[in-house]
């Protein structure tokens, strides 16, 4: 029997609540999966650079921006604990980044290397399992996003952020927030006024 370190043993149990995985394959995370620390501040990738790693959240939070030509900032969201962080579409493509991913806070992932995960994918049956469960919520979580900055004002897209993301407003900036809604922090304020209960 393979003892898991804390770390290990919450991403077992995040794959764990998606299919059943049969113990000697969860043993397998400790040779694909190895613990990094990042400082508040530090990244995990930069805009440009073609990323080759998938990594999740043990402790900490991360921010996925754009950064236009003018400089100005575009918060695309947010992984906090027990989410998955890189960017997918860069990393299946072999393209650079259009995005930074950045620590919020003091925090560690596991991370793997993208060609051994997707070995460890196609060794087994559960992992096939487990990635398509991945790829479908994150499938469901940008059709979602787009119809909420589409459809939604900006009051009802700021209670759906705090569903989404319970707790996040009080680990993250006011005008992070205020990006990810597409929304000026001042509009934020006055929102965050009328919902505040008398």
């Amino acid at each position: 029997m393979v003892m898991f370190s804390p770390a290990y043993l919450q991403l077992s149990h995040v794959l764990r609540t998606l299919v059943e995985i049969p113990g000697d394959e969860l043993a397998k995370l400790t040779q694909v999966f190895q613990p990094s620390s990042f400082k508040t501040g530090e990244f995990l990738m930069c805009a440009g650079e073609i990323p080759s790693q998938i990594g999740f959240v043990v402790a900490g939070i991360f921010r996925l921006y754009y950064v236009n030509a003018a400089g100005t900032e575009f918060t695309k969201s947010f992984c906090p604990e027990n989410h998955f962080v890189t960017a997918y579409s860069a990393l299946i493509l072999k393209q650079p980044a259009q995005f930074f991913i950045e620590a919020l806070e003091d925090s560690l992932l596991l991370v793997a290397d993208y060609s051994q995960y997707v070995q460890l994918c196609a060794a087994h049956p559960c992992w096939q399992a487990v990635n398509h469960k991945l790829v479908e919520a994150l499938f469901i979580k940008k059709e979602r996003r787009e119809a909420e900055l589409l459809l939604d004002d900006a009051t009802t897209r700021y209670q759906k952020f705090l569903q989404e993301y319970p707790n996040l407003e009080h680990r993250v900036k006011q005008y992070h927030i205020a990006s990810y809604l597409g929304i000026s922090p001042v509009s934020l304020s006055r929102i965050r006024k009328i919902l505040q209960p008398n």
